[in-house]
């Protein structure tokens, strides 16, 4: 499959001309589940707020569920976070009846308990406001220079290379640019591009996806859900593509499907009026692009005749979408951060946000600056015996 995926999708504000690494170590990358409701602190379901570090999210349930003698069915939680992080999430256990569970009750390697209390329902896939994200990036550099010069550029055995005035002016630049970007980023926000984690090493879970279409059975639920939600991404990254490559990401068009602000409630605006535009530059509104399945588009006009031919070019994801039993839904095309921060020290750069649940943060840091994933490096360097 080809790097469409991911890698040669538009940027909103060009190609950013910094560079830095991503996860030299877990804790770079750091998450924590906002929940949208408190424990009520008594129920049948008893909560593990965690921390968990190099271990997968679905290892940690079948975990519980050994510990506490119950079914894999009776553990729940409310998101998939990455193995190679430092994340904090909720795991729901179906415990009723049973006395009070101690934190020290649960040991699983890669995994500290930070408390437990009791709740009256279950946590349920989904159940989440958001996600808060705290992220180191390391050896920022200008993409135009030398990368192991500049990581070294603050020592003094560097005078011969280059003086220290320059080196300061150097460094200056380089935060400057960073710093307007991001400026920028937070004013505007981001295409809210499904993030490359979604469609696997090299794009495998789209080659999967082809497979399915073309009849390959595959027994496995979570793989098939896996493989259909490479390819309806796949199809909406490409079609919000369309319409930065169009200059009309930004722009309401007659024929749009608008979606409130922190709602999934969508309405089309048939005509374009300065109320609309105004709500939509405020992000009351947001434009949105198609989660592709079966049925109509919501959208008309020009906006329709361009998401159909998304979907014609790529017809083999969008007849196999359809064949699935997918339905069509929407989402928005702009993602934007909550509570953004932005420090950077010397070559290393720390950033937080929140974002919606489902949304990626790699998507901001793709506008930001050229990052290398490290974890990916060491990945393929294993791969390949180095």
């Amino acid at each position: 499959m080809d790097n469409l995926a991911y890698d040669d999708l538009p940027y909103l504000y060009g190609k950013p001309a910094i560079q830095g690494e991503l996860r030299s170590k877990m804790s770079d990358f750091k998450v924590f589940e906002i929940l949208p409701f408190q424990m009520t602190g008594e129920g049948e379901h008893v909560v593990f707020h965690v921390r968990k570090t190099g271990v997968n999210t679905t290892f940690i349930a079948r975990q519980l569920a050994k510990i506490f003698g119950v079914k894999d069915s009776n553990v729940s939680y409310a998101g998939l976070k990455d193995r190679f992080a430092e994340c904090e999430q909720y795991f729901s256990v179906h415990l009723p009846g049973k006395a009070q569970i101690q934190a020290n009750s649960v040991d699983i390697e890669g995994v500290e308990v930070l408390s437990v209390t009791r709740h009256n329902k279950k946590i349920r896939i989904g159940a989440l406001v958001g996600n808060r994200f705290e992220l180191t990036l390391r050896n920022i550099h200008h993409s135009g220079s030398n990368s192991e010069t500049n990581s070294k550029i603050h020592s003094k055995t560097d005078l011969e290379i280059q003086s220290e005035n320059n080196a300061e002016s150097h460094l200056k630049n380089i935060q400057e640019m960073l710093a307007q970007r991001w400026d920028r980023i937070v004013v505007g926000g981001v295409p809210n591009y499904f993030g490359e984690q979604r469609f696997g090493i090299e794009g495998g879970n789209l080659v999967k996806a082809k497979a399915l279409f073309a009849g390959q059975k595959v027994k496995d639920k979570k793989k098939r859900s896996m493989y259909l939600s490479a390819a309806r991404s796949y199809l909406f990254n490409n079609t919000v593509a369309n319409r930065i490559r169009q200059s009309t990401f930004s722009t309401l068009l007659a024929g749009d499907v608008c979606m409130l602000n922190g709602t999934q409630s969508v309405f089309l605006a048939e005509e374009v009026d300065e109320s609309l535009t105004e709500r939509l530059t405020t992000f009351d509104i947001d434009l949105t692009a198609p989660m592709w399945g079966r049925g109509n588009l919501m959208s008309t006009q020009q906006v329709n005749i361009s998401e159909q031919k998304v979907a014609e070019q790529y017809s083999d994801f969008s007849q196999g979408l359809e064949n699935a039993g997918l339905k069509q839904e929407r989402r928005k095309i702009r993602l934007s951060m909550q509570a953004p921060s932005f420090t950077l020290t010397d070559d290393v750069l720390t950033v937080s946000f929140c974002l919606p649940s489902g949304c990626y943060a790699t998507t901001i840091l793709r506008e930001l600056l050229q990052y290398q994933d490290m974890h990916e490096v060491r990945r393929q360097q294993q791969r390949e015996g180095v």
